[in-house]
């Protein structure tokens, strides 16, 4: 019998992408099996977007509810419909006692996951979660692919397969020029402003992309909104050159258009590692964050963060309240950093 697998799925976007490698060890361990993720809706369209997917099933269930009425039907719709319907195996992301209930509930037989919080008997082939040897998120998501007794498997990078009649048509519908070259500017990060690059300093960087002749795209969700308003409102004359698309594609619209670019310049967010995954130059700016933990996965990719002694801090907002992390990473040398990997630029036509 082939094996049918549900993973539950990380509610962080980047996260999300950063699984991509364990659905592709599972295949490879399993022969094509048949893989159904559980996701919150938001991260819908990037496990879309993976390759091995059967099914993406939006969760009902409110990040932080409990909801055990909404659990148990929740479960009844993915137990299947008679012997050898229902999962063979689950893959619990998600380190809270409520993202295993859900698969035990279901009765899926084989239930995998970090130990997490008191999670014995909802998981039964638990892991112990090896920190130091393995301090990429995306190690630790491979890791759970293999038997907890085998030697652990360094994860391939993520990779994202563009919808290229999305992207046809989002292109059209927005009026975008896809015959120039184009700089994507990321400026949002939903974890908090300590993420942000200031506004000023990718202001300035779109000044220096269209003086070169790039167009310059901003992109992010409706929540990136104020961020992308303020580098236009800097940019002051350059904002000519330049299309604020936040807010006005979806997730999967923004990763498709992501593929066309010539080189990305983001925060460490969720489509910093979508534009790492589509494989197209980028520039990943850290500073409250750490690029051990979540680095860009690509041969692509360059980090750009200065060495400061409170860096990083994991923190919303910068606790000692002078942002020298982001603030004195300085626009100047993020520039040279993205002109040198940027390719099919205008002026190297």
């Amino acid at each position: 019998m082939s094996e049918r697998v549900l993973i539950v799925a990380p509610s962080w976007v980047g996260d999300a992408i950063l699984s991509e490698p364990l659905v592709a060890l599972l295949r490879e361990q399993f022969g094509n099996p048949s893989i159904d993720v559980l996701a919150p809706p938001w991260c819908c369209p990037a496990y879309a977007r993976m390759r091995g997917i059967s099914r993406v099933i939006a969760n009902p269930i409110g990040h932080g509810r409990l909801d055990l009425a909404g659990r148990r039907a929740l479960a009844r719709s993915l137990r299947g419909s008679g012997p050898g319907t229902g999962y063979t195996r689950a893959y619990v992301l998600p380190n809270s006692w409520k993202s295993a209930l859900v698969p035990w509930l279901a009765g899926v037989p084989h239930r995998t996951g970090y130990v997490g919080e008191s999670r014995w008997g909802l998981l039964n082939d638990t892991r112990h979660l090896a920190r130091k040897t393995q301090p990429r998120l995306v190690d630790r998501f491979a890791a759970l692919a293999v038997p907890a007794n085998a030697p652990p498997r360094v994860a391939p990078a993520p990779v994202l397969v563009p919808d290229e009649a999305n992207r046809a048509a989002a292109a059209q519908a927005l009026g975008l020029d896809v015959d120039r070259p184009v700089a994507i500017l990321c400026p949002g990060a939903e974890y908090g402003p300590a993420k942000r690059w200031p506004a000023a300093h990718f202001a300035e960087l779109a000044r220096r992309f269209a003086a070169d002749g790039l167009q310059v795209w901003l992109v992010g969700s409706p929540n990136d909104q104020p961020d992308a308003a303020a580098v236009v409102t800097a940019a002051g004359a350059a904002a000519g050159a330049m299309r604020d698309l936040s807010g006005r594609t979806d997730l999967g619209t923004a990763i498709d258009l992501l593929s066309l670019a010539a080189v990305v310049v983001s925060n460490d967010s969720g489509l910093m590692h979508a534009a790492a995954a589509v494989g197209v130059p980028l520039v990943a700016l850290f500073g409250s964050s750490s690029p051990v933990y979540t680095p860009p996965l690509s041969a692509r990719a360059t980090v750009a963060r200065i060495e400061i002694e409170c860096s990083p801090c994991f923190k919303r907002e910068c606790p000692l309240g002078h942002f020298r992390c982001m603030r004195d990473l300085a626009p100047d040398a993020v520039y040279h950093l993205a002109r040198s990997g940027a390719v099919n630029t205008a002026s190297s036509q």
